[in-house]
């Protein structure tokens, strides 16, 4: 439903700024500061609630003077998807915008994205600067992107997800077209990425900007988990399973075994880990990552041995 927050321009904007939300009110007010200080004015913002029990609607009405913002409030349904989708039903732009609560934008963000969608681009993304603390000043590591090839759906299949989610702009004709992103449970937190396939069967022109333009908050609260991770593999597995093995011999592709093998290295399933490693090299593991997933295997090796 919405609240009786926020005024909306009579006049309908180009971009449509989603953000889902979920007890999350002073990471709210930052992001929507980031907002404020956009170089590009022609957009609203549309602040889409998961159910929260805090004051997060009244930090969204004290920028009713500064944005033209809107809040709804749903219940809580435990991921980003039916947010995002409410923002989607309601958005009046050509462009939509996903910018989650804890992450915010560069300034002249906005101003980037829209001239490159204007250009002929259909969904544009960046990377994202890491943060870990709140008192961070110095920004140098990066959730880094990669511009896909073409076939896209091909790149995304064979190499994981190449995009970050907080830095995306697209068109709203393509989250219609393939009917926004899926509420299943299986793909909480993952289902940015499914999004980006079924995307990816509708168009090619994918753009990664070459600027770092947006700030990605690492510092705790974030829904991933490895338990998750780890279900949403097992969901991946079964719902596009036969696609991803059909090019690769019968074989997952590498970024799934390493991933899969990593969750359970945090988890201390060590007995789990060598074989996903060995699967991923076999896979074809880039080379960046070869020496990582000989650590991992190395080590719950020697920590099965040590075990009495």
């Amino acid at each position: 439903m919405a609240l009786d927050v926020g005024k909306r321009s009579v006049q309908a904007p180009r971009v449509s700024v989603i953000v889902p939300t979920y007890n999350r009110a002073a990471d709210v007010r930052r992001c929507l500061e980031a907002l404020v200080a956009q170089t590009y004015r022609e957009f609203e913002v549309l602040v889409c609630d998961d159910g929260s029990t805090d004051d997060t609607g009244r930090v969204v009405e004290s920028f009713t003077s500064k944005l033209d913002v809107s809040y709804y409030w749903a219940e809580n349904f435990g991921g980003p998807a039916r947010s995002r989708n409410n923002g989607v039903r309601q958005a009046r732009a050509e462009y939509v915008a996903f910018l989650d609560p804890d992450d915010w934008w560069a300034p002249r963000k906005l101003e980037r994205s829209v001239r490159a969608l204007d250009a002929g681009a259909d969904v544009v993304y960046h990377d994202m600067f890491i943060v870990s603390s709140p008192a961070q000043k110095r920004f140098w590591r990066r959730s880094r992107t990669r511009a896909l090839r073409s076939p896209a759906y091909d790149d995304l299949m064979t190499k994981g997800n190449g995009l970050a989610t907080s830095s995306v702009v697209m068109r709203r004709e393509l989250l219609l077209k393939i009917g926004g992103f899926s509420e299943e449970r299986g793909l909480i937190a993952w289902e940015d990425f499914d999004a980006w396939l079924r995307i990816a069967r509708h168009t090619e022109k994918f753009e990664r900007l070459a600027e770092t333009l947006g700030y990605y908050w690492s510092g705790g609260g974030n829904i991933s988990t490895p338990r998750r991770l780890i279900d949403n593999l097992a969901h991946f597995k079964k719902k596009y399973g036969a696609e991803a093995a059909a090019s690769r011999r019968a074989r997952m592709p590498a970024w799934y075994h390493y991933l899969l093998g990593r969750a359970h290295y945090t988890l201390g399933a060590h007995h789990e880990v060598p074989g996903e490693m060995r699967q991923a090299l076999l896979a074809g593991l880039p080379g960046s990552l070869k020496a990582k997933a000989a650590y991992f295997a190395t080590m719950s090796s020697l920590r099965r041995m040590m075990r009495p």
